[in-house]
């Protein structure tokens, strides 16, 4: 089997699993993509796979509701902080060694699984919102940067802030366009988004497509809540095991 169908092979399944989690949960088509993709190659490549078919359904997302304009408004100190400190960190996820980003990586996940089974539910007031949203974008920026992934601590921030359902979702959507377009620039900024990556990219826009009609239908049948369980244990299996490869290898 030639290497250039395995590849696609990979890719299918990957981005039509990412996608079918996208399409149940709303989010985490970059997490679970990511978090696949990482135990096979180094992250910055798998970063840089990711970028298209990211940007396309996080445009979709942001774009699908009538609250643009009030996420923009209110949250664009912590993205403008985002998509400088993602360009910055960009550098780390292409001279770091391999084993290590992938190491960085399996944290970001064990720390997301951790939040998401055992946080409580926290309600940021409005004059902490303002005074450290900005923080929390740095911070998101330099783990993105690093990893390729923008969940952690953006996703608990923004699920803390007073907002309904939709303008959340629209919100996300914000914050996952900005740095994945920020990471990209990052990435092509360090010379790690060649335009063959960029073809390989564009072609998993159609898994990841089928993936979230897939997740959809999936929706109406099963519990997003029992749903969500199942996908934060597979992403603990999978950052434990990136944690543990750097250690066990000589």
């Amino acid at each position: 089997m030639s290497d250039s169908l395995v590849l696609t092979l990979l890719l299918v399944a990957t981005f039509t699993l990412a996608g079918t989690v996208k399409g149940v949960t709303g989010m985490g088509l970059p997490t679970v993509a990511m978090a696949l993709l990482g135990t096979l190659m180094s992250p910055s490549v798998a970063a840089a796979l990711l970028v298209i078919p990211s940007l396309v359904t996080n445009i979709w997302q942001l774009l699908h509701g009538p609250h643009l304009h009030t996420v923009v408004q209110r949250l664009w100190p912590m993205m403008l902080a985002i998509m400088v400190s993602t360009l910055a960190g960009a550098a780390l996820l292409t001279k770091v060694d391999a084993r290590w980003s992938g190491f960085a990586l399996g944290g970001v996940l064990v720390a997301y699984v951790l939040h998401g089974l055992l946080a409580p539910a926290l309600q940021v007031p409005v004059w902490v919102e303002k005074r450290f949203s900005p923080a929390v974008g740095v911070v998101t920026g330099i783990v993105t940067g690093a990893t390729g992934v923008s969940v952690i601590p953006v996703v608990p921030w923004l699920q803390s802030l007073d907002m309904e359902r939709d303008v959340l979702v629209q919100a996300f959507g914000l914050s996952f366009t900005v740095s994945t377009f920020a990471l990209a620039m990052g990435l092509w900024m360090q010379g790690a988004f060649a335009l063959s990556t960029l073809g390989w990219s564009a072609l998993s826009v159609l898994p990841a497509l089928a993936g979230m009609w897939l997740g959809q239908k999936i929706r109406a049948r099963i519990s997003p809540r029992r749903f969500r369980q199942c996908l934060l244990m597979f992403l603990l299996l999978l950052g434990l095991q990136l944690l543990l490869q750097p250690l066990m290898s000589p």
